[in-house]
């Protein structure tokens, strides 16, 4: 298709008339993979002439094919793409960044963004060059910068031996960009486009720092000159003239966004690499030079910065965040703390204080849209740049490190608000103040509930400062009140009507007027129903208290909402028995909803699809809880089973992850039903979604573990579907790129090796890819980064699996299991059950220290802690904006649906992503493979004894100690099992 006929064809994709519009889209699919197609697009992108709808349409298919095609998942796949039409586009795309407009660049800069990604450095050498030659053009710094903060960012999450490229790039643009920085900032009274220009460098600077420091910058003078360029920045003032007055487009106003990329760089370099406790010698020197020349200067000028909020100033949300986030962890350090103890008061009063009061924005969305109102506040994302959440966090650190010179004088400023806010008229009344003293003394629940003299007047403090707001005129008080009975419905309560009082404001509190308080109320009832002690204060209320629930899930999507319909059901358990039918057709309309609402908004977070799981965790729970009356299934079945269908297709394969409970707790039901035939189903659907070359890796991480789930949980019952699962994990492990994905896809045939190992090895065999399997798995187990750390199986829950898997091969015959074979396997097993050894007792130890620390409540321990470091380094390519992906990615990491941070550097404290139980829980890896080995001992003694002979001097050390530590379990576990029974 020539120029003037493509644009003719993407003018008709804009038509009004259905009939042409489909037509076009046909046309373009049909010429999509012809050759020049993608450099004529790119063609009409920057023609000035071209009618600008028509360029934005091209723009976007541009984008989306690129996206698509330039690089196919499968190494095997032909390329669609051909590759003097690749090296036409990377010609050429680079110098037009600057000459399009903003709507174009975008579309534009995701693409190159792609490309980056697929060909940078191997296929694209040039690039740098390209990047350092337009830097020291004056018309084409813009270009430039753009071009290198995507390079930048294509290392940002990269591991230290992935990172080595982007060493190369800082070493050659960073002189340059310094320069460049240093003159843009010494421009007096910028223009606009000037900061553009200085974002970026923010930008191409996190990235490059953002998990370690170049080693370019731990040359002082150049450090120091990078670093009187931010504290300018932060130092002066933002300018006054051109700011926009509507506070949402102000706060992405260039200049504004200038101060937040420089605080949060500065946060970054004192949170991750200032602090004295880091380990490596470079490091700490470094940490020394930043805490003595740098951290205090930048505190004062944060403090400085907060003074706005005195003089009623304006400053962006995120950036009073930011600066709170550096002044929390500053509290544990001795000379910072020094520094903000002479205006400790003021911060705590004026400053920390009213950030926690109710105020007119809050007072406007309770008004205008209560649903967002309660959205923002159960989102974990708004967290992120809260500074309410960033003023909860100040004071909770402040009274726990610092409380000997802090607590009190809080506690009596909140006590004196109480005192105002009772002796003041009705219309008089700081109703926003008593808001911010309710949230102030939820904040700090545990640290009273544990501190003489306040652990013992909690309760008169409920009884009277908060109950008497369950009943207020003003509604916020009244969802505070609910909030704050929540936080401390778990202490003992002399009185126990004072409970029951409390237990029954919150029942009706569902039923208040104003969305949010019986949203509140909600969630501070789940604390009661956790903290009753006497079923009999519930049970009378329970219809009525189901049917106020369900009357608030019609009205909102809310994951948490269902948790606490789950503590009631776990709480009550058969007694539920009356109402399952009615909570699971509850439940399955809501799940139908959520589904509904989670596909009319693609762009949205996922809150949809994340209240929808729940929905069928809770049916999961109420199935649990009625599992001893079968005949209770056959009335609910009905309503159950479009869901199932629904799930098992690939419609449903991002819900797929509850499965897990339907497989695991209704096992019988599963394996004997046929009409569905529910073996079959889950089938289809994991061969649909592993064999899908358009999924990414990460979309399918489910699969493999509800894999897992099936022959956990079945063993001995699915033998026909061996061979099937293996097919598929097989193939999909062939061209898995993501390392977790492949730990995934390896732990599938670890668990089939449990499940049956002379069946699996059989069937490996007759695939034809035994040996191929194998070598790739000890070639996981052996990598290791530079610090030693395991790049591979990095949860308790991988190498359990792993040692299940290796040491059910050593019971193998010896006609099945090579003598070779059997020792690299040995080997192998010990090293990974010594390291699991290791983890569990690092994990124990850390469980341990954080139970301490919050029993402890050492108020003036002045040792210098490690810090959070809360910054998450979310933001897109506009700034700060976090992207739909990240956030379903956050999201589903908090509610352990996806791994933690493949990047992290160690196997200490890398923690299980799930919970949920599995028969293995009680088979101890250890005591499993001293009872193997010893079987082996017994059938084939010359087997044995030659594979004893085989070992060197530290592998028969591992034995002894694995032997020693699995004598060791058994004893533990029978203290356990005894435990237990006396407990009962």
């Amino acid at each position: 298709m020539d120029l003037p006929s493509l644009a003719v064809v993407l003018r008709a994709a804009l038509s009004h008339v259905p009939e042409e519009r489909k037509a076009a889209e046909e046309s373009l699919n049909q010429f999509q993979y012809t050759p020049q197609h993608l450099v004529r697009l790119l063609q009409i992108i920057v023609d000035g002439s071209c009618d600008m709808a028509v360029r934005q349409v091209a723009s976007i298919h541009f984008k989306n094919f690129i996206a698509k095609n330039w690089s196919p998942n499968d190494p095997d796949e032909s390329p669609k793409v051909l590759e003097s039409d690749k090296a036409m586009v990377r010609e050429n795309i680079l110098g037009f960044i600057v000459q399009v407009p903003p709507l174009l660049r975008a579309q534009l800069g995701e693409s190159i963004k792609t490309i980056i990604h697929s060909d940078y450095p191997e296929q694209w050498p040039s690039l740098l060059h390209w990047v350092t030659h337009n830097l020291e053009l004056q018309n084409q710094i813009f270009g430039a910068l753009y071009v290198l903060r995507v390079l930048a960012r294509k290392y940002e999450f990269k591991s230290e031996d992935e990172r080595i490229p982007l060493y190369h790039i800082v070493e050659e643009t960073f002189p340059r960009l310094l320069s460049i920085f240093s003159k843009l900032v010494q421009i007096v009274n910028p223009p606009i486009e000037v900061a553009d220009l200085i974002k970026l460098i923010c930008k191409i600077f996190w990235s490059s720092i953002y998990l370690e420091i170049p080693k370019q910058l731990f040359d002082p003078n150049v450090f120091n000159a990078w670093m009187v360029l931010f504290i300018n920045l932060l130092e002066r003032p933002v300018p006054v003239e051109g700011q926009p007055i509507d506070p949402e487009i102000r706060k992405s106003w260039g200049w504004w966004k200038v101060k937040k990329w420089t605080i949060h760089i500065l946060n970054r370099l004192y949170t991750r690499f200032g602090d004295l406790k880091l380990q490596k010698p470079e490091s700490k020197a470094f940490a020394q030079m930043f805490q003595k020349t740098y951290a205090g200067k930048i505190l004062a000028c944060h403090m400085q910065l907060l003074n706005a909020i005195l003089t009623g100033d304006y400053l962006p949300d995120r950036v009073i965040n930011l600066v709170l986030q550096y002044l929390t962890n500053s509290v544990t350090k001795n000379s910072m703390y020094q520094m903000m103890q002479p205006q400790i008061d003021i911060l705590l009063f004026e400053i920390i204080f009213p950030l926690m009061c109710f105020n007119d924005k809050d007072q406007n969305l309770w008004d205008e849209d209560p649903h967002e109102y309660v959205r923002k506040g159960y989102d974990i994302i708004e967290d992120l740049y809260s500074p309410r959440t960033a003023a909860m966090d100040f004071v909770s650190e402040l009274v726990r490190k610092r409380g000997k010179n802090n607590l009190q004088k809080f506690i009596h400023f909140v006590v004196d608000i109480f005192r105002r806010y009772d002796e003041a008229p009705a219309d008089l009344k700081p109703y926003r103040q008593k808001d911010g003293a309710l949230l102030a003394i939820g904040t700090l629940c545990d640290k009273l509930k544990q501190t003489d003299p306040y652990k013992s007047e909690l309760e008169r403090m409920l009884v009277q400062h908060v109950f008497p707001e369950f009943s207020s005129r003003v509604g916020h008080l009244r969802a505070k009140a609910a909030w704050v009975a929540g936080q401390y419905a778990h202490i003992n309560f002399s009185d126990p009507n004072n409970f029951r009082q409390a237990m029954h404001c919150i029942v009706s509190g569902m039923r208040d007027p104003d969305l949010p308080v019986r949203v509140d109320s909600v969630f501070a009832l789940r604390s009661f129903v956790e903290a009753c002690k006497d079923l009999d204060e519930i049970r009378p209320i329970l219809p009525q208290l189901l049917d106020e629930f369900f009357k608030l899930m019609n009205e909102v999507e809310n994951e948490d909402l269902v948790f606490t319909l789950e503590t009631i059901v776990d709480k009550f358990g058969e007694e539920m028995a009356p109402y399952a039918l009615g909570l699971c057709q509850n439940l399955a309309a809501a799940f139908w909803r959520c589904m509904a609402s989670s596909e009319a908004d693609d762009e949205a977070d996922d809150s949809g699809a994340l209240a929808a799981v729940g929905c069928l965790r809770a049916i999961s729970t109420i199935l649990e809880s009625i599992s001893s009356l079968p005949h209770l299934f056959i009335q609910i079945e009905p309503t159950l089973l479009p869901i199932m269908r629904r799930m098992l297709t690939s419609d449903g394969q991002d819900i797929l992850v509850p499965l897990d409970n339907y497989i695991s707790r209704g096992t019988d039901h599963f394996l004997a039903c046929k009409d569905p035939d529910y073996q079959q189903s889950l089938w289809n659907a994991l061969q649909s979604i592993m064999m899908d070359e358009n999924m990414e890796d990460s979309d399918i991480e489910p699969a493999p573990k509800l894999i897992e789930v099936l022959f956990q949980n079945c063993k001995g019952n699915v033998d026909p579907w061996v061979e099937h699962y293996l097919r598929i994990t097989i193939e999909r492990l062939r061209r898995t790129q993501k390392p977790y994905l492949k730990c995934l896809l390896v732990q599938v045939i670890a668990n089939a090796l449990y499940y049956n190992p002379l069946l699996t090895l059989e069937t490996l065999n007759k695939l034809g890819v035994a040996a191929d399997i194998f070598n790739h798995w000890f070639a996981m187990l052996q990598q290791v980064k530079k610090s030693g750390a395991r790049v591979n199986f990095k949860r308790e829950h991988d190498k359990k699996v792993c040692c299940l898997g290796l040491t059910s091969l050593i019971g193998l015959p010896a006609d099945k299991i090579p003598a070779e074979a059997l020792d690299r396997i040995f080997k192998a097993t010990l090293e990974l059950l010594v390291a699991y050894k290791d983890q569990v007792a690092e994990n124990k130890k850390q469980n341990e220290e954080d139970a301490d620390d919050m029993d402890g409540f050492d108020a003036d321990e002045d040792d210098e802690e490690v810090d959070s470091d809360k910054e998450m380094g979310l933001d897109d390519e506009d700034g700060d904006e976090v992207s739909s992906l990240e956030l379903q990615k956050l999201a589903a990491e908090a509610r352990g649906f996806l791994p933690a941070d493949e990047d992290d550097d160690s196997d200490d404290g890398f923690s299980d992503d799930e919970e949920l139980q599995s028969p293995i829980d009680e088979v101890d890896p250890f005591i499993f493979f001293v009872e193997t080995v010893q079987g082996l001992q017994a059938s084939d003694p010359a087997r044995f004894q030659n594979l004893m002979q085989t070992l060197d001097f530290r592998y028969q050390a591992l034995a002894s100690g694995i032997a020693q530590h699995a004598e060791e379990r058994k004893v533990e576990i029978e203290k356990e099992k005894l435990e237990k029974a006396n407990a009962q």
